[in-house]
Formats: structure tokens, C-alpha cells, sequence
């Protein structure tokens, strides 16, 4: 650290900063505004861009929704190039489209690519909830269990036990079956999912 005598060496000091140090100076100052104006336009990019993907997710999912069979491909290349929300959302319904028509390995993919195509917990969630439901279906049991093992959240514990509990049924342990409905039985779940895996545990019973 420089110590000053007098107010002459603190002005000359503050000379030789800036013939030293004024170009740096001025290109500091320029991208920082550069860095502002880029931020602001960033902003208002994903903004506009947030808005295109809301507006063009609308009409992807009208035509998929009025089972429109040409506009499929297109919602599923909407799906496949907008990698936020709404493209997850794209997915999910395109998906379902396909369960509808007994079309799972379709239907798998779909799920597959939303899940990339997000980084929001909650439709991570939700994804995989569907994607469990599609694998237990196809009878990739194993498969199944390790989707629900990776969802996370108070809010689906019931939900993922009576998931679990027909997984493991479909792999002939009942036991297994039994336990996981018992656990969501007690658990915070609606009355109707609850009433439901109790019937489940009943029926094992009889």
C-alpha cells in the first residue's frame, strides 16, 4: 500500500493510475454497460421467446386434443425443439395421446423427452408419475420401480405407494403389494385413494 507525504504525490499517484490503468478503465466501463444492455435484452429475449413457446404450445395441444392426426408430427417437433415448460408440456400430452391408442413404447418416449426438457421438480414429478404408470403397463416392472424411487415430494407419497404396490404385485410379491398400500393408506392421501388401496389390501386377502 502506497503511504502519501502530501497532497502532490496523491495527485500524481492518481496520474499515473490512470495513464497506467485508463484504457482498462474505459473497457471496463464499456462492458459493463455492454454486459447491462445484454442482460435487459436477455430478459426481454426469453420473455418474448417464453411467450412464442406459450402461444404455439396452445395450438399444438388444441389439435392433438381435436385428434387431428396430421398435426401430430408437428406437435411432437414442437415437443421436440422447445426444451422448457411448455415443451415437457407438449410431451405430456402427446403422450397420453398415445397411451390412448395403446401405443406405450411411443408413449414412453414422450414421457423420456419431457423429462429433459425441464428442470421444474413438480413436472419432473408428475413426468415420472406418468412414465411409472406407462412402464408398469409394458410390464418393465423394474423399470417402473426405479422412475418412482426418483420422485420426491410429501405431496406424491400416497400417490407412488399404490404405484409401488401394483408394481410389485405385477412381479407376483404380494407382500410387497401389501406393505406399500398399507403405507399409503396412512399417509395424508384423499379419502378415495385411500378407500382404494385398502380395497387393494382386502382383495389380497380373499
Amino acid at each position: 500500500m502506497e503511504i502519501y507525504e502530501n497532497d502532490n504525490e496523491q495527485v500524481d499517484a492518481v496520474k499515473r493510475f490512470f495513464a497506467e490503468n485508463g484504457k482498462a478503465l474505459v473497457v471496463g466501463v464499456v462492458l459493463g454497460i455492454g454486459a447491462l444492455v445484454g442482460w435487459r435484452y436477455w430478459n426481454s429475449h426469453q420473455a418474448e421467446s417464453s411467450m412464442a413457446s406459450s402461444l404455439e404450445y396452445q395450438t399444438v395441444t388444441q389439435a392433438v386434443r381435436a385428434d387431428q392426426p396430421a398435426t401430430l408430427s408437428a406437435a411432437e417437433k414442437f415437443a421436440a425443439s422447445t426444451k422448457n415448460t411448455y415443451g415437457a408440456l407438449a410431451s405430456l400430452e402427446i403422450a397420453q395421446k398415445y397411451a390412448d391408442n395403446n401405443d406405450l413404447a411411443k408413449a414412453a418416449a414422450q414421457l423420456q423427452q419431457g423429462l429433459s426438457s425441464t428442470s421444474d421438480e413438480n413436472l419432473q414429478a408428475l413426468i415420472n408419475v406418468r412414465l411409472a404408470r406407462v412402464q408398469i403397463q409394458q410390464k418393465q416392472i423394474d423399470a417402473a420401480l426405479k422412475t418412482l424411487d426418483s420422485v420426491k415430494g410429501e405431496g406424491w407419497v400416497a400417490i407412488i405407494a399404490d404405484l409401488r404396490g401394483e408394481a410389485l404385485l405385477s412381479k407376483g410379491d404380494k407382500q410387497g403389494a401389501r406393505d406399500a398400500w398399507s403405507k399409503g393408506s396412512q399417509t395424508d392421501a384423499s379419502p378415495a385413494l385411500r378407500e382404494m388401496m385398502q380395497m387393494k389390501i382386502n382383495n389380497l386377502s380373499s
